[in-house]
């Protein structure tokens, strides 16, 4: 099978720092990530196989996650959280290592400095994402969720507004959304935080080759960077789209009758998993059942 190895692809500056941070803390006793350092299990899976474990909880706040921990050391996910988990770590005489990306910290300082100019802080994110509940944190009242343009016409158009973003959402949701409010509010500053990162892998899979027949994205259900990318592949490139989280997950049926596939990933999917795939793909032969045994996922190997 042909094979386009769509690039930019995979981890990004952020995942790589947040992951190096967790390995520092190897084999270190009671060792707690609060929630998925990234959104990737096998990545949770090779870390607590370091000693490292992670809290995790559906639904539960980086607050509420905090509770089981009584001792030991705490490390901030990717995501970020608020200033008042840390406080409260602190407070619980725990050792803090934040692992916050630069780009979801700089976010969080352009949120802080137009609140204290006395903007009212939109924010384009998803409801639940961890991303979104550290931002969203840092003030309730004066930080409003946006998922859609309903969530807009609600505002009190007498306000001043700013309006920023979770870093790992689609550039061309964000786009929509920030196009349709400035038709609503007056009084509103655009101050769009899409990392680069983000941006750069999201335009990639626009492009995709015409002769393509079928993309896989591979990442964890749990990667919103990850959905935004099978998304814009689905919608904006129309090609059939399958969000797998490693080889395992490609069937038969997903390849019969295609002749090109391209393969990318989300920014906090190991290589190894998306070199398997691009691996497998390229000697895949739907007529030769020799070439349909997939690989086995050696954990090690993951980090």
């Amino acid at each position: 099978m042909k094979v386009y190895q769509i690039v930019p692809r995979g981890y990004c500056k952020g995942v790589i720092r947040a992951i190096e941070t967790a390995k520092k803390q190897a084999h270190h006793e009671d060792t707690y990530i609060l929630g998925m350092i990234v959104h990737n299990q096998y990545i949770v899976d090779a870390l607590e196989n370091l000693g490292i474990k992670t809290i995790d909880k559906k639904g539960a706040s980086r607050e509420e996650l905090l509770e089981e921990v009584n001792k030991g050391t705490v490390i901030i996910t990717a995501h970020g959280a608020s200033d008042n988990v840390k406080k409260k770590a602190l407070e619980k005489n725990l050792n803090v290592i934040d692992a916050t990306c630069p780009d979801v910290i700089k976010t969080h300082d352009l949120i802080k400095d137009y609140l204290n100019k006395g903007f009212e802080i939109l924010y384009i994110g998803k409801n639940g994402h961890p991303e979104s509940e550290g931002a969203l944190s840092i003030n309730y009242e004066h930080i409003h969720l946006i998922e859609t343009k309903t969530d807009l016409d609600k505002l009190d158009k007498n306000l001043k507004y700013v309006i920023t973003n979770q870093t790992t959402m689609s550039l061309y949701d964000v786009y929509d959304l920030c196009e349709y409010a400035k038709t609503q509010l007056s009084n509103l500053i655009i101050a769009k935080e899409t990392c680069q990162a983000t941006t750069i892998r999201q335009e990639a899979i626009a492009k995709i080759n015409d002769d393509v027949d079928v993309v896989f994205i591979v990442g964890d259900p749990h990667s919103n960077n990850t959905k935004k990318l099978a998304s814009i592949a689905y919608n904006k490139a129309n090609k059939t789209t399958y969000m797998i989280e490693s080889v395992n997950d490609i069937t038969l049926e997903m390849l019969k009758d295609k002749k090109a596939a391209a393969v990318s990933s989300g920014a906090s999917t190991p290589t190894y998993l998306t070199t398997q795939v691009i691996n497998y793909l390229k000697q895949f032969n739907y007529n030769d059942s020799s070439t349909h045994p997939k690989p086995k996922i050696d954990l090690n190997k993951i980090l």
